[in-house]
């Protein structure tokens, strides 16, 4: 059985399906797109691949698939469910564009979108159904969209997936920041199968004991976004090849039906073929545009900002607007508001240490803190307006919001 040698969690073993979806193509394709985008511009050591997530988030469903198994707890699940759940694992990223979310804030399809054609067609797809069953790709897009309800779909898609697991420390420690730290071992083995009170169907549900785990999943992740995923010079870059890429779709440079078949390095040879512009040169010099104006999501409450990063047409307006203003040439100054997303998801089921199941969301949990609220608010403090120029500059902030709420 091939072993694979894993900065993070070491030995991997990879046999029999597994392998050969591995070795595919598309699957091969993940090892040159990035984990982190254009992180690796500010943190050097962030230079490592979706491939190398996908195989620790295998990994890590098929330890918890054994550690449930072991505890007895998987005696109503068929043995094809536990299979598929760590084929999902590993195909979960497959749809990525390169540079990882960035270009899903310009208007193109979800990378989960971009990935049923490669899970239901192609050599991916003839692969499950050969050794899992005929529906087996639908059956995992299902797992990948956080649709299926098959009891362990929390695993791949939920508020303790085994994805945030991965990414959280690898990107910490490949990022050399000590902000991931996650008591893995303890939440893993803290995993238990119990009848959801809403739906009334089985599902992954926290024993009480695991508390204090989840808390570490959340203070990681909140740290990760401030510090890493949403630091200022890394939000810089993504604007900046957001809108590289958005001007080349609108001109016809690149076609939106292709984008996911490039790699990183593939797609900025594209976009040098001709005449190259501006903004790709500064990307590949580090000339990376300044912080003209920034406010704190928390300061910015009661105001509808949302569609800064859904919008592109209208956010192209503001940006050309505020441009204008001051002197600057279209594409000279770009808006940043990071897609609206939970820090961490905290509506799962809690198994309490009396047997009774409530929700996370639900009140009068004794002694826990309340981590739902907690989550939202880490999230405003981590989440940030910001206005970029290709030089340095000073923007008042009412002037942004008078642009913004007038565009």
């Amino acid at each position: 059985m091939p072993t694979l040698r894993d900065p993070l969690w070491n030995n991997i073993r990879v046999d029999g399906p597994y392998l050969r979806l591995m070795d595919s193509a598309p699957f091969q394709r993940l090892r040159y797109v990035r984990q982190l985008g254009l992180a690796h511009l500010v943190y050097p050591g962030a230079t490592h691949s979706r491939f190398e997530h996908a195989l620790g988030a295998y990994h890590l469903a098929r330890l918890t698939v054994r550690v449930l198994d072991d505890a007895g707890e998987l005696g109503a699940v068929p043995a094809l469910d536990r299979k598929l759940v760590v084929a999902a694992a590993l195909l979960h990223d497959i749809g990525h564009y390169p540079f990882s979310h960035a270009l899903e804030e310009v208007g193109v399809p979800h990378h989960e979108e971009v990935a049923e054609p490669l899970i239901a067609g192609g050599p991916i797809g003839a692969i499950l159904r050969e050794e899992f069953s005929a529906d087996a790709p639908e059956r995992i897009l299902d797992l990948v969209r956080g649709t299926s309800e098959a009891p362990l779909q929390g695993l791949i898609s939920g508020s303790i997936d085994l994805d945030k697991t991965d990414y959280l420390k690898r990107d910490a420690m490949m990022c050399g920041v000590a902000y991931g730290e996650i008591d893995v071992d303890r939440l893993r083995h803290a995993l238990t199968i119990v009848t959801d009170p809403v739906t009334g169907r089985p599902t992954v549900g926290l024993r009480e004991k695991g508390l204090s785990a989840l808390e570490s999943l959340l203070f990681a992740k909140y740290q990760m976004y401030r510090n890493v995923y949403w630091q200022h010079a890394v939000r810089s870059a993504t604007a900046m090849y957001r809108r590289l890429v958005e001007d080349a779709l609108r001109t016809g440079r690149l076609a939106v039906e292709t984008l996911a078949t490039y790699t990183d390095e593939g797609i900025l040879h594209a976009l040098d073929a001709g005449a190259a512009p501006p903004l790709l040169g500064a990307l590949r010099e580090r000339r990376l545009y300044k912080r003209a104006m920034e406010a704190p999501a928390a300061e910015l409450t009661g105001l509808d900002l949302e569609w800064i990063a859904e919008d592109r047409d209208r956010t192209r307006a503001a940006e050309d607007a505020l441009a204008s203003a001051h002197g600057l040439r279209s594409g000279d100054l770009l808006l940043d508001y990071p897609r609206k997303e939970r820090m961490i998801g905290l509506d799962l089921p809690l198994l309490a240490r009396d047997g009774t199941v409530c929700r996370m969301t639900d009140s009068g949990l004794a002694g826990a803190i309340n981590l739902p609220i907690l989550a939202e608010q880490l999230y405003q403090s981590a989440r940030w307006l910001r206005v970029f120029t290709v030089g340095r500059a000073e923007i008042a902030r009412s002037e942004v919001l008078a642009v913004l709420a007038s565009t």
